[in-house]
């Protein structure tokens, strides 16, 4: 099944990479393979399909709109799988951060180092610069707060990267009713609960967190609070869930996981003298509590 999965991600990639080429031409000097289906665990049910480009220097006002239209394209095959595909994108001076523009964040940036799959082209990767520590660690943080914690205000660079066209409240929402997240399907479902599992990794150990290496780097923690919860979404990632059984887990384990993540980054952010957003976090924090139901009337 894995493999299945994996040709109809590939088969998105086929389609894009000579789109771009043609509408790029010699702009275009890379293009490799990102995400799950680099490093391994594509799931058609849920994973999106992650293309990077390099292009030449400089990065211009065109290569954006020109990328977007490409995307759009692609997008419009029909398909789960082709709606889903996500394209970042740079110049050897964006990526080596000598100059500002394209769309390369410092989470995907590492994972084009560590597990980029070269589909046309040449290898340019080591052009890009290695982001450190505490530059991961923030832009985790950054990027949890849009997609996860609600942010009613974020850069621009960061309302692209997390698609944010929702209502302030939705995540701490579904935390409420369970039954609304699992109804949301499990690509939605999944996401909302690996995502605090794997910037949890990322913040620890300074690699990508792959859903199955930041799970079982979790599960091999002392007294992880939502062991039971992580184990069956990495499931649920291949197979959609029984609806009652997944709403009673996410009832149990969902906010003590997101009270772990959101503690851990906050004593992190403190110590990289980043005060003002894990002020941010504490404000989660005392959403997420006021979020929750109370005991006996959860539903």
């Amino acid at each position: 099944m894995a493999e299945a999965d994996a040709d109809l991600g590939e088969a998105v990639l086929a389609r894009a990479v000579p789109a771009y080429r043609a509408a790029l031409g010699s702009r275009l000097l890379a293009g490799y393979a990102l995400g799950s289906l680099a490093h391994g665990g594509f799931s058609a049910l849920v994973s999106d399909v992650d293309l990077g480009l390099i292009l030449r220097d400089p990065a211009t006002v065109q290569d954006r709109l020109t990328i977007r239209a490409v995307a759009r394209s692609v997008r419009a095959g029909g398909s789960a799988l082709d709606q889903r595909l996500s394209v970042f994108w740079g110049t050897p001076a964006t990526l080596g951060g000598q100059r500002r523009g394209g769309r390369f964040p410092p989470l995907d940036r590492l994972d084009l180092l560590e597990y980029g799959r070269l589909l046309t082209g040449q290898d340019l990767r080591s052009a890009a610069a290695r982001p450190d520590h505490a530059e991961l660690l923030v832009a985790g943080a950054e990027f949890a707060l849009g997609y996860l914690g609600g942010a009613a205000r974020l850069p621009d660079r960061l309302r692209s990267w997390a698609r944010l066209r929702r209502p302030d409240d939705t995540v701490l929402n579904e935390i409420r009713a369970p039954a609304r997240l699992v109804s949301r399907g499990p690509r939605r479902l999944t996401k909302i609960v690996l995502f605090p599992v794997r910037f949890l990794f990322t913040a620890e150990t300074g690699q990508v967190g792959t859903n199955t290496r930041a799970a079982e780097h979790y599960l091999a923690s002392a007294n992880p609070p939502a062991a039971a919860l992580v184990t069956a979404a990495l499931t649920w990632r291949l197979e959609p869930p029984a609806a009652e059984e997944a709403t009673a887990l996410l009832r149990r384990e969902l906010i003590p996981l997101y009270l772990q993540y959101i503690d851990d980054h906050i004593a992190r952010l403190h110590a990289v003298n980043h005060h003002r957003l894990a002020r941010r976090f504490q404000r989660w924090r005392l959403r997420l509590l006021a979020a929750a139901p109370s005991p006996g009337k959860g539903r």
